[in-house]
């Protein structure tokens, strides 16, 4: 059987915040570990039905990014949902509440813009 590896390193600050975040997997065609500002690992838990989750950011990490973040996640949540299911409906309601909340986002951020 063929195995492949994800490595994440978190490099943290004196107070273990998040100050860089960098991956790479074996199967990757990138020969360096790649740089990224944030981060949702999850995990399900078969015996406790319960997901395991890591969810980190790093200082630089901008309210704008995270947002966008957010949306692109919860779209691919979307696809995923579709594909393990074949339920079109509720996945295409995941999608509708994905653009609420983006467009809800950006709303909010002109109208900080605008004080």
């Amino acid at each position: 059987m063929h195995q492949s590896s994800i490595q994440v390193q978190i490099g943290l600050d004196d107070q273990k915040i998040p100050q860089n975040i960098k991956w790479s997997a074996s199967d990757s065609t990138a020969t360096e570990a790649q740089e990224a500002r944030a981060m949702m690992l999850t995990f399900w838990d078969p015996t406790d039905k319960t997901a395991l989750r890591i969810d980190l950011w790093t200082k630089d990490m901008m309210v704008d990014e995270m947002a966008d973040f957010f949306y692109q996640n919860l779209m691919g949540m979307s696809d995923a949902y579709l594909r393990a299911t074949q339920d079109e409906a509720l996945s295409n309601e995941f999608k509708e509440f994905a653009k609420t909340f983006y467009t809800k986002f950006r709303a909010s951020q002109l109208s900080e813009n605008n004080k």
